[in-house]
């Protein structure tokens, strides 16, 4: 059984998914700094100075200063500054995934060779017009003609 399982392990499949799964927690955790110190604070700038992360709506009567303090508190609340910078974290992350697949779909049909056009002669060795009968430089009749 130990054996079988460390097959399974050392299969190049699984070792890429493993290393596919690192690259893109280490990828979310760039991104998501990426909207919540750059993308948001210009955001806010531009819609009048608003912070996102300290936009909720308090369920539970009791003033806070601020949504942290809200948490912290544990009170009941709707922190719908937080969801929004998790939304546009995420559709961040889908425009990214969308430009990569749509870039290596793009390569993958690059890589498709084209039908070819020539064969080679099994008696003279030159290249010939794939629908040739007869070989123009050695004149053989070619076989399968």
């Amino acid at each position: 059984m130990w054996k079988e399982f460390r097959s399974f392990v050392m299969k190049g499949n699984l070792i890429q998914i493993a290393v596919a799964f690192i690259i893109a927690v280490a990828f979310g955790a760039l991104v998501k700094s990426f909207v919540v110190d750059i993308i948001m604070p210009l955001i806010g700038k531009a819609v009048g100075n608003v912070n996102f992360s300290n936009l909720y709506a308090n369920l539970s009567g009791t003033v806070y200063p601020s949504a942290q303090a809200a948490r912290d508190a544990g009170a009941a609340a709707i922190y719908y500054g937080t969801f929004i910078n998790f939304l546009i974290n995420f559709l961040v992350i889908a425009l990214i995934m969308f430009l990569i697949v749509k870039a290596v779909a793009k390569m993958e049909k690059a890589k498709v060779a084209a039908a070819p056009t020539t064969k080679t002669c099994p008696y003279c060795k030159t290249d010939i017009p794939i629908d040739a009968v007869r070989c123009p430089h050695c004149t053989a009749e070619l076989p399968g003609a």
